[in-house]
């Protein structure tokens, strides 16, 4: 074994970060025997440096992350500060002066990989960020390197812990999404400000990630359809429940038919009960991956937090301190098919769309001819009314999103509509 240690600079000392350098140093003798050599961790770069860190020599803290990254005989960096800077400044100018970088920063990924990967390959450099996407699952590396060989039409999954556990305790308990949503903050699942959660960024961001890897393909978070799960109402889950399905916020990429393009969305959908990721309850993440070869394969485990997150810092960290002491890098960048990401109207699924109507005869008929009109064809119509009112349920066989869009449009037009009450996709039939 080599005797000079590799030594590591942490950039980031909260949740994940400091539960890297326990683990470091707790199993500082695995993890010099699964390498190959040992691992100093050489300087920890915080912003509060006089908080308190058990377990943390004062002497390795510093508040100059830049000079850390600088000094040349740090091996590897890993980046868990998040954001997009300083984050991408440290994380070039580590490559500049000779480390490998660790990352776990999804929105960064998400927003320039493609710069990031060019400039670790020019550095001869590695850049690894297993855990930018689903915490502990193993789900970047199996589709970098086991399913290389495979070709991968869609990935289809939960990737986000907060609104999973949103969305299962307004399915399990019939509350409201405010109410479900403070429950959420009140266990530490949601942050004080959850927009990035509930909005869909934070999935938005990991979808991208996983559709560049999958299809070998740029894609950015620029790229993907985003909607959050703040208009999913407990009427909606209801009727998904009648349907046989719930609601879950999914990221979905997908290869066209005809690959020659493919999209990346994310927002709330109807799932049959039948479906793997109907039972993905509470935090738990699970991503499905379908491909020509392997066929269905389902990924599933916690998807954020400090151990889990550190679990797969850790063995991306493994991995480039062995492709260090092999003297090579490990895979980069794979976007040789220059595929476009199409726009969301090309997507074609199903749809539920719920309407406010008058109870009155011929309405029904007013609103079918509309969707004809559009080319959307009716699969089922479920109807109520009273007092001079009505709801109309409509779902429909596989459309265009465009489509289903213009439909929409034509419907609010009518007098006899007073209101489109929700509109969901239904997946994963």
């Amino acid at each position: 074994m080599r005797t000079r240690p590799l030594k590591v600079a942490l950039l980031g000392c909260g949740v994940v970060g400091s539960e890297v350098a326990r683990i470091m140093t707790t199993h500082a003798d695995d993890l010099a025997a699964r390498i190959g050599a040992p691992v100093e961790l050489a300087g920890i770069a915080v912003r509060r440096p006089d908080k308190v860190r058990d377990g943390i020599p004062a002497e390795l803290v510093t508040t100059d992350a830049t000079a850390l990254v600088k000094r040349g005989d740090i091996d590897v960096v890993i980046e868990v500060i998040g954001g997009i800077e300083p984050a991408r400044t440290l994380i070039t100018t580590a490559f500049e002066h000779g480390a490998s970088v660790v990352s776990a920063n999804k929105a960064l990924v998400a927003a320039d990989g493609a710069a990031l990967h060019a400039a670790a390959q020019r550095h001869g450099a590695d850049l690894y960020y297993e855990a930018a996407v689903a915490g502990a699952i193993p789900l970047v590396r199996p589709l970098r390197e086991s399913l290389a060989g495979d070709k991968v039409n869609r990935v289809l999954g939960i990737v986000n812990g907060t609104t999973n556990f949103i969305l299962d305790k307004m399915d399990s308990s019939g509350a409201g999404y405010s109410e479900a949503l403070d429950e959420a903050t009140a266990l530490g699942y949601a942050e004080a400000d959850p927009t990035a959660d509930v909005e869909g960024f934070d999935a938005a961001a990991k979808a991208a990630i996983l559709a560049g890897i999958a299809f070998h393909t740029r894609v950015t978070i620029d790229d993907v359809h985003r909607e959050g799960l703040t208009e999913v109402t407990a009427a909606d889950i209801a009727s998904a429940k009648r349907m046989g399905c719930t609601v879950k916020l999914l990221a979905i990429c997908e290869r066209a038919a005809d690959g020659a393009s493919v999209t990346a969305r994310v927002h709330p959908a109807m799932i049959p009960l039948s479906h793997p990721l109907a039972s993905v309850r509470e935090a738990y993440n699970a991503v499905f991956v379908e491909s020509d070869a392997a066929g269905q394969l389902m990924f599933y485990g916690p998807g954020a937090g400090g151990s889990p997150t550190a679990s797969a810092v850790l063995g991306d960290l493994v991995a480039v301190c062995r492709n260090k002491l092999a003297g090579a890098t490990g895979p980069g960048e794979s976007a040789y098919t220059r595929l476009p990401v199409s726009p969301m109207g090309d997507v074609v699924t199903r749809y539920h769309i719920s309407l406010d109507v008058a109870d009155k005869s011929g309405v029904l008929a007013q609103v079918a001819t509309v969707f004809a009109e559009h080319g959307v064809s009716i699969d089922t119509v479920r109807q109520q009314g009273k007092d001079g009112e009505a709801s109309l349920v409509v779902v429909t066989h596989r459309a265009a999103d465009a489509a289903l869009s213009s439909t929409v449009g034509a419907l609010r037009e009518l007098d006899t509509v007073r209101g489109v009450a929700s509109i969901m996709r239904v997946e994963g039939e």
